[in-house]
């Protein structure tokens, strides 16, 4: 254990990693931000920061490939860092009653059980990668969640469907995605895990 805890801190200081380290530094900026914006207001000041940490999370993989900088603490930091700043922007908007707490429960639990599944996987040496309903579903989460920065203006120009606005309709979207995901993703791990006990 303590071989993997010195390794997992080992050569930590490069660029990639440096904007990782960025990116959950701005996890508290963000709430601050957030909550220091009326309700009745467009989150333009938060949205900044959202998308400012959005930009090091598509940068900091690229430069570790681009530079030969991959490192343990990147493989782990940098998608929980990415998690742990959706997952807050999530948490907010649910406080401030613009996302349904039933929808956040299940996409972060979705989240929890696909890390934590992927931890357990890798330390078996089988990375399971995501699938193209995850994909799909990320892409559903981030436009709703973006969206949902312009919630009071989407409800007052009536910018609807089904009664619901576009915002939320996006995020229910993504729950059945997310569901969908999660489903394929443990038949494919519980699949790879098996062949490889029976080869063993």
């Amino acid at each position: 254990m303590k071989e993997r805890f010195r390794k997992l801190f080992t050569n930590v200081w490069n660029i990639p990693n440096a904007l990782t380290m960025l990116r959950l530094v701005l996890i508290p900026v963000f709430v601050v931000v957030f909550f220091n914006t009326p309700r009745d207001q467009d989150k333009i000041a938060a949205l900044v920061v959202f998308a400012v940490a959005s930009i090091t999370d598509m940068f900091d993989g690229m430069l570790a490939r681009k530079l030969n900088q991959i490192t343990d603490f990147g493989k782990l930091f940098d998608p929980l860092a990415d998690k742990l700043m959706v997952v807050t922007a999530m948490v907010c908007q649910a406080i401030i009653g613009v996302f349904p707490w039933a929808a956040i429960a299940v996409v972060a639990a979705k989240e929890l059980i696909m890390f934590f599944g992927g931890m357990y996987m890798l330390s078996k040496g089988v990375v399971v990668y995501s699938n193209y309903w995850g994909k799909t579903a990320q892409v559903f989460f981030i436009a709703s969640l973006l969206l949902s920065f312009f919630h009071p203006s989407l409800l007052a120009g009536n910018v609807c469907l089904f009664g619901v606005t576009i915002d939320l309709l996006l995020l229910w979207i993504t729950v059945a995605l997310a569901i969908a995901a999660l489903v394929v993703y443990t038949r494919g791990a519980l699949k790879t895990l098996n062949s490889n006990q029976s080869k063993a």
